[in-house]
């Protein structure tokens, strides 16, 4: 029986070969491609299991996908293949509020997931910008996050316990029930962020959190993105851990405007989005403490808890990723040296290294991103049809990917590792990248799963 015969006896209509389809999963997105022989679409964690023990004895290649949001090449199958499309395990199993904790499969969506837990008062936290397409298990995958880590947490601090299938077709869970242990080795935490290199998740437990009863949203504009980047440590001394913490560049503001020129946003100068929420007093008194921490060092600052307006800032900034090309139609967005990370205290350092890099290759950066917990992200974009503009674009990347190192940072603070950032993983890592290489080779000897990323 050869591949696609065994693979129509498990999954009947739920598996393809078609060059149309194929063409699907070719790409997530960034501007790592490849293409798979073979899609298929499990409903059950038997299914991946006998998809694993047979590409492992036949020595095939699979990559997990989920909604394929992902800006890092990690879902794309660089070796061919199969691939397994999680979409269709998409069950919330099981909503266990006195645990505080729900079950779900990994295909569930963030924003479903979190429509379904609103009726509880409860919800699941890491809240990326794709929030409305993207899969829980892609989340674990990467070690996803978003606007409100800050206070929240990333997705690593919401997972107790996943069912994983291994590369030889074995199932194993990582954890429990408990919302705390100290047995043996943290597996699921080795899991989360392994980016479907070591195990596919088909199951997963998470910690829930208790919704707030009241939000402020805190805009404060500055005169250079370097006072910016102060005010974040200055906030913080202050006692105050803002529930989101955001920073917009001058760029960043001047897309905004032209993509909704009545956006309520300052004109000029840097702006930082913090919000606070909890109870209503703590959050008067936080909102309270934050603007006057930021005074000496702020241009302007507004303090709302109007909902409809905070809607709007925050529907604003949701959207700055895809809005850049209002600021040149002939230029296009592109995915790389975007996601650096630095601790809090050479924030500064790093805006300003930003600034540096784009003016002596020549192109104009756009920054944005959660400053309160040092993630920097930067918005380059060219016209894609010149082959300077690739040039310019590849050595500025290279310079911020190794300025942020350098700085004691990460070149992935959220989006992952996947393709497009593995020649870094080892330069960052140093004598540890060898570790995490011992363990993908004890977990999966024969190379089959995701191969090519992480820089392996």
């Amino acid at each position: 029986m050869d591949t696609y015969e065994l693979l129509k006896s498990i999954f009947r209509d739920r598996v393809t070969k078609a060059s149309s389809d194929l063409c699907c999963y070719s790409a997530d997105g960034s501007q790592v491609r490849g293409r798979p022989e073979f899609v298929v679409l499990p409903k059950t964690t038997e299914e991946v299991s006998q998809v694993l023990a047979y590409a492992n004895t036949h020595l095939i290649p699979v990559t997990a996908r989920g909604a394929g949001t992902g800006l890092a090449g990690g879902s794309v199958p660089l070796s061919g293949g199969i691939v397994l499309d999680m979409t269709q395990m998409n069950q919330i199993l099981e909503i266990d509020i006195d645990n505080i904790q729900v079950v779900v499969e990994p295909g569930v969506v963030q924003d479903k997931l979190n429509e379904a837990l609103k009726p509880y008062g409860f919800f699941f936290p890491p809240n990326p910008g794709s929030s409305a397409s993207c899969t829980v298990g892609g989340q674990i995958a990467n070690n996803a996050s978003g606007m409100r880590c800050v206070k929240y947490g990333t997705t690593k601090n919401y997972v107790l316990d996943l069912e994983v299938v291994l590369a030889d077709g074995t199932v194993i869970h990582t954890g429990s029930k408990c919302l705390k242990s100290s047995a043996g080795y943290d597996l699921s935490r080795l899991f989360v962020g392994s980016e479907g290199t070591l195990g596919i998740i088909t199951k997963a437990t998470l910690k829930l959190a208790p919704l707030p009863k009241s939000r402020k949203l805190i805009m404060v504009s500055f005169k250079t993105p370097e006072l910016a980047g102060q005010s974040v440590s200055k906030i913080f001394a202050a006692g105050v851990i803002p529930s989101a913490c955001e920073i917009l560049d001058r760029t960043s503001i001047q897309v905004l405007t032209k993509l909704e020129p009545n956006v309520i946003l300052p004109k000029d100068g840097d702006v930082i989005l913090f919000e606070v929420d909890g109870s209503k007093q703590a959050v008067d008194e936080s909102a309270e403490m934050l603007a006057a921490a930021c005074k000496d060092l702020a241009s302007s600052v507004l303090v709302t808890g109007d909902a409809a307006q905070m809607k709007e800032i925050w529907d604003a900034r949701s959207l700055l990723g895809a809005a850049v090309s209002k600021m040149d139609p002939t230029k296009t967005r592109i995915y790389v040296g975007e996601d650096l990370g630095v601790p809090i205290q050479k924030l500064p350092e790093m805006l300003a290294k930003v600034y540096e890099i784009a003016d002596e290759v020549g192109l104009l950066p756009m920054i944005y991103g959660h400053i309160g917990d040092g993630t920097v992200h930067v918005g380059q974009f060219i016209d894609v049809l010149e082959e300077e503009e690739w040039n310019k674009l590849n050595t500025a990347a290279d310079r911020l990917h190794l300025a942020a190192i350098e700085l004691g940072g990460t070149v992935s603070s959220e989006h992952g590792i996947g393709a497009a950032r593995g020649m870094y993983l080892q330069r960052q890592c140093g004598p540890a990248f060898d570790v995490m290489k011992s363990i993908k080779k004890s977990l999966d000897p024969n190379g089959i799963l995701n191969p090519k990323k992480l820089g392996m």
